[in-house]
């Protein structure tokens, strides 16, 4: 047998384009040296720690055992797009949503890069906010439009301001990404701030992709809006993210969902059908179960609600009391960006030298668009913060 070595290997421009996702990639080196034995505490993945409720779990096993393994219509499960078009005329205050806006997808992450695939064209620009998660900018190169960052640090509370944006637009501003609550600061946009970034876009007809999966982690009486509910115009321009991940830590079912104005869903559906045919069949029974049993799903989120809210204090006060830290107070999702910048490291060096010599993973802020930060997840134990906290404490007293 003869073995070819090509030594002038050559990928896609679109592979060379893209970074990997560092979040992930931290998150694997953590439990890569547990698994060598190693006592790491981790907070750099954003996963909740509870377990899927059974009451879902049970409604997928119903479905395997009924055999409802088969393919599916693109756009999903209809009474599930049906349970989730209510949802948002009800708890949303979206008027008129139809079913076949809807589309399920096979998790909240594809849903938003079927959404910029489906507004963008190569050279378009879409603005992103930073903090950013992770994936917008490498998902905006992979459509071969151009990421343009607008960054708003803790001394704007992690939001940018509608004459940052205004001066951010330009003639080829095709789309405007939102995240509230947000990963990964837990910033919360308040109505009228999202009223005046909504305004600016349909004055300037730009498209709003609004990721809200985090729409149910909301602390300190805080509330969030749909900006899809803020009148017709409005309803016809903002595709809305979302999904099952975070709200009932269903990570690993991959079941995101979308909302859009009917023309919009419809050339998403067509990009899916090309791409992944439906998200997991099954799966969406599990994701049906938990929009129609709304006690035991309200019963669930509210678990966790309350177990986030505590360590959210647990870790904010923390942190605050480090010297040389300054941390602001989230109002949602599961996430603190605290500002290391009076250490004098870059946050890479930071997360890398806590990691070795602390054993405590966190994500460095230059992955979110910003340098002077670290990102931890509190969606983990008392015991896990309490040790993170003493480890970290006794790092940064070693930086003085």
């Amino acid at each position: 047998m003869t073995t070819l070595h090509n030594t002038n290997l050559t990928l896609s421009s679109w592979t060379n384009a893209v970074s990997p996702s560092p979040t992930l990639a931290i998150d694997a080196k953590a439990k890569e040296l547990k698994a060598q034995g190693q006592d790491i505490c981790s907070l750099a993945a954003g996963e909740p720690d509870f377990d899927t409720p059974d009451f879902i779990k049970e409604a997928c096993k119903k479905a395997l055992d009924e055999g409802k393994t088969k393919y599916i219509a693109t756009e999903g499960l209809p009474e599930l797009r049906a349970a989730l078009a209510q949802k948002y005329i009800e708890e949303n205050h979206v008027p008129n949503v139809k079913p076949s806006q809807i589309i399920v997808s096979p998790g909240g992450k594809f849903s938003c890069y079927l959404t910029i695939l489906a507004t963008c064209s190569p050279g378009d620009e879409v603005i992103i906010p930073a903090p950013f998660w992770v994936s917008y900018p490498e998902m905006v190169k992979l459509s071969g439009a151009i990421p343009k960052i607008i960054l708003a640090g803790d001394d704007l509370g992690f939001k940018i301001t509608p004459e940052q944006l205004k001066s951010a637009i330009t003639p080829k501003t095709r789309l405007i990404i939102l995240n509230s609550p947000s990963n990964p600061t837990g910033a919360v946009y308040s109505k009228p701030e999202l009223e005046a970034i909504v305004e600016l876009a349909l004055k300037h007809n730009i498209f709003i992709l609004s990721d809200e999966i985090y729409e149910h982690l909301v602390y300190d009486n805080v509330k969030h809006f749909s900006p899809a509910s803020f009148g017709k115009e409005a309803a016809e321009k903002i595709i809305t993210v979302s999904g099952f991940s975070k709200t009932f830590s269903m990570t690993g079912w991959r079941i995101g969902t979308l909302m859009a104005s009917e023309p919009i869903a419809k050339a998403i559906a067509k990009l899916q059908s090309q791409t992944t045919s439906n998200a997991t069949s099954f799966g969406q029974y599990g994701a049906l179960a938990a929009m129609q049993n709304k006690a035991a799903a309200k019963a669930a989120i509210n678990t966790m609600h309350q177990a986030f809210d505590k360590r959210r204090l647990l870790l904010l006060n923390g942190l605050n009391s480090i010297k040389g830290i300054k941390c602001l107070r989230a109002e949602g999702a599961f996430y603190l960006l605290p500002n290391i910048s009076s250490f004098g490291k870059s946050s890479a060096d930071f997360a890398s030298e806590l990691l070795e010599k602390e054993k405590v993973a966190l994500v460095p802020g230059s992955a979110f668009g910003a340098e002077n930060y670290v990102r931890l997840s509190y969606a983990t134990s008392d015991t896990i913060l309490n040790k993170s906290l003493e480890r970290i404490a006794q790092y940064c007293q070693s930086l003085h």
